[in-house]
């Protein structure tokens, strides 16, 4: 039971305690969200508490003094409840109707299952439970109805259901539910293997017609056949892997991983305030400044041993093969076995506004493709993404940052935009590796945003005829994964269902909009300006 602190001034706070803290808002307002209390210190005779602010960003993180804490609001941590006994016995638990029943269950299965000895038993077919396509999306994801004939051309609905998805357990249908929450839809309507579809069920040959500006000029898209789907080899699309390659593991989250370790970096001209905790050695996380070389990214901790440093090293850009360059922008392909030093102080500092990721220091199975800006003292770092040499899962970004002094500038946008130009040279569709980040979501969204709706804007009516475009084009043009695709032609509440077949209608609220967020867009990746011959690390050793 939570008890309130009555008497401000006799009560300690203690660590996991909660009350409102005074902050300032976007608009330099008070304001006093409820925050947790997650360590205590005093400085110079005077405590300071680091606060969690709930339901706030980590990077929100801070030191805060007594002064800005309400007392009479204090929530003292809730006391763990203990384990009740069975039979009088400590350490176990009571059982329930409920475990009894999945006991029995699993005795079941395994008698059912397990094979006599010295005979081999036929595996039996399991069956598959169809699940509607209702089911799929979690509930804090609103589906609209589909609407009546009189306002199908005006309502944006999510398409039709004809054909019922299928899963083979209730867990995939459940890592399919996740996937929708977090951006990345799932294909819409496969149909069952070895099953013709109907010609205007949302199958491979279907058209789904685009009204530009609610006129009848309109283009037709192609769902997904299943097929050939690249998710898995019965069609059915597979889960991410939260466990992936740099996808952080929440279960080993402690007290001290939650707090931000590093005051500030000196990063050539900039300095950088850290978001989230980096695994930089303990004696140089009381340093009230670390140092970085901006080239080589070795860490130093003073001025001195920094300018010290800066007459012995000769790098003046990253390791590795510059592979584009046009102006002042160029970027540098690293390989994490070849340059490992780099590559660990890049996630090092990388890992400061990266909270979703964790740090590999085996960094041999990945690539780092660092955006650098040229001036007369050298390339200086802008930002950087990494990716799997192999990737099973058709990831073409691990990790992907651009540095604070250099964002909501337009760079974001292009590290993305030149991750698909290097699938597009592979001959690949690509995705980035979830779970994104606030940022990373809608960076991603809006990019492809703008680079589907170039793509439909673009397309010239045929003979008099609505202009048409399939799915697997517009993935095959723009190397985005067709999964992306659908779940950014429903984020845009582009698809509508009408008349037995698919429309993707563009309001000129859209229109105009798009057309002024590329006005705005003036750094672009010139395909010409690039020189990637992509290697098969399929065939190499240890790559």
């Amino acid at each position: 039971m939570t008890k309130m602190a009555d008497n401000a001034s006799s009560v300690e706070i203690v660590e996991g305690c909660r009350l409102p803290v005074l902050r300032k808002n976007q608009e330099h307002e008070d304001e006093w969200p409820l925050a947790e209390i997650l360590s205590v210190k005093e400085v110079s005779s005077r405590k300071l508490y680091y606060v969690h602010y709930i339901d706030f960003n980590k990077r929100l993180d801070e030191w805060v003094t007594g002064d800005r804490l309400d007392m009479k609001k204090l929530q003292f941590p809730k006391k763990e409840a203990k384990t009740p006994t069975k039979n009088g016995l400590p350490g176990s638990r009571p059982s329930s109707p409920e475990r009894e029943v999945r006991k029995s269950l699993d005795l079941n299965v395994q008698s059912a299952t397990a094979p006599s000895r010295g005979k081999t038993l036929p595996t039996p077919k399991r069956k598959v439970e169809a699940v509607p396509l209702a089911t799929q999306v979690s509930p804090a994801t609103p589906v609209p109805s589909l609407p009546s004939s009189a306002e199908a051309s005006q309502a944006s609905v999510f398409p039709a259901v004809r054909e019922t998805n299928t899963f083979k357990s209730r867990e995939d249908h459940e890592q399919i539910s996740s996937l929708t929450t977090n951006g990345t839809a799932r294909r819409l309507i496969p149909s069952q293997p070895g099953r013709k579809r109907k010609a205007n069920c949302g199958g491979a040959d279907e058209m789904i017609k685009v009204l530009q500006y609610n006129n009848p000029q309109s283009a037709s898209v192609f769902l997904p056949p299943p097929e050939d789907s690249q998710d898995s080899s019965d069609g059915i699309p597979s889960a991410p892997r939260m466990t992936g390659s740099l996808v952080s593991d929440r279960s080993h989250d402690d007290i001290v991983t939650r707090m931000k370790n590093i005051e500030c970096i000196e990063l050539g001209r900039h300095r950088l305030k850290p978001w989230y905790f980096s695994p930089y050695p303990q004696e140089l996380t009381t340093l009230p400044i670390l140092y970085l070389c901006e080239f080589c990214l070795k860490y130093l901790k003073s001025l001195k041993c920094l300018q010290r440093h800066l007459t012995k090293c000769n790098l003046r850009h990253p390791p590795g093969n510059e592979i584009y360059r046009k102006g002042t922008i160029s970027f540098f392909e690293i390989d994490g076995r070849k340059n490992k030093t780099y590559s660990q102080n890049l996630c090092l500092l990388a890992k400061c506004f990266l909270d979703h990721k964790t740090l590999y220091y085996d960094t041999d199975p990945f690539l780092f493709y660092v955006m650098t800006e040229y001036d007369s003292k050298g390339f200086h770092i802008v930002g950087y993404f990494s990716k799997e040499k192999e990737s099973t899962e058709d990831y073409n970004v691990a990790c992907i940052l651009t540095l604070p002094p250099y964002q909501r500038r337009g760079y974001g946008k292009l590290l993305i935009e030149f991750s698909y130009e290097l699938s597009k040279v592979e001959g690949k569709t690509g995705t980035p590796e979830k779970p994104l980040s606030d940022l990373g979501l809608l960076s991603y969204r809006s990019y492809w945003s703008q680079t589907i709706l170039e793509i439909l804007m673009d397309l010239k009516p045929d003979n008099g005829e609505r202009p048409q475009i399939t799915i697997n084009e517009i993935s095959e043009i723009t190397s985005v994964k067709k999964e992306d695709v659908i779940s950014t032609l429903q984020y845009l509440n582009l698809i509508n269902y009408y008349k037995g077949q698919y429309i993707l209608t563009l309001s000129e609220d859209i229109v105009d909009g798009h057309e002024r967020a590329m006005q705005k867009r003036h750094l672009r990746i010139d395909p010409k300006c690039l020189h990637f011959t992509p290697k098969d690390w399929s065939k190499r050793g240890k790559w």
